[in-house]
């Protein structure tokens, strides 16, 4: 069976993993890009965004793992749009008209709609199902490759409570935020179903890595 595998999610020393306040003009709200500095340095981000450059240590080897072997993508309403977003029905998402998932990507939303083509082979589903229906029509979808579970942290930590996450990659940012949304609550014990590994790089992030330990 496929795995279904989180990457490059970032949270703050205090664990939240996107600030308060959202909106169209703030999606990470009073967070805004700290939590993601490590990424843009790196030589993925700038040659994915046609720039010379950047760091190739161990941040960029992580953030390498991102796509290969993923077959289909499954996220929460608050990644893909703003507040409200499904009251405007000429919203496309934050990515522009060629989104960065290149697969089937399943949207879990109440406020459910047609499916949109976008370029690039992404095409966003919108489903009001459970984590294990959305894991299992993902699963359909990806034709034996892997599922990667986008976030936010709202549906990490729904996907880890019924333990449905294989591969877990957590970068902590050294910065506090306050206040936001939490990845960790409600997910007391979760390290004893899991291997967990931690690597420190110089751009003083911490990635850690859960892998579990019995399916």
């Amino acid at each position: 069976m496929s795995l279904a595998r989180v990457h490059n999610f970032s949270v703050s020393l205090d664990g939240f993993a996107t600030g308060e306040g959202l909106s169209r003009e703030a999606p990470f709200g009073h967070a805004g890009e700290r939590l993601h500095q490590w990424m843009f340095a790196t030589r993925w981000w700038h040659e994915r965004s046609g720039d010379a450059g950047g760091t190739s240590g161990a941040d960029d080897v992580f953030v390498r793992r991102f796509e290969p072997g993923i077959g289909a993508e499954i996220m929460g309403a608050g990644k893909y749009g703003y507040p409200g977003w499904h009251e405007d029905p000429g919203w496309k998402g934050w990515w522009g008209p060629n989104p960065p998932f290149h697969t089937p990507t399943f949207v879990l939303t109440r406020h459910t709609r047609p499916p949109l083509a976008m370029e690039g082979g992404t095409t966003f589903h919108f489903l009001d199902a459970s984590p294990s229906d959305a894991l299992k029509t993902a699963r359909e979808a990806a034709g034996g490759k892997d599922v990667r579970i986008g976030g936010g942290a709202t549906v990490i930590r729904e996907f880890l409570a019924a333990r449905l996450i294989d591969h877990l990659h957590v970068v902590v940012v050294p910065v506090v935020l306050g206040r936001g949304v939490r990845l960790w609550d409600g997910l007391e014990g979760l390290e004893r179903d899991y291997a967990v590994d931690t690597v420190t790089t110089s751009s003083g992030v911490t990635h850690l890595t859960f892998e579990r330990t019995a399916r």
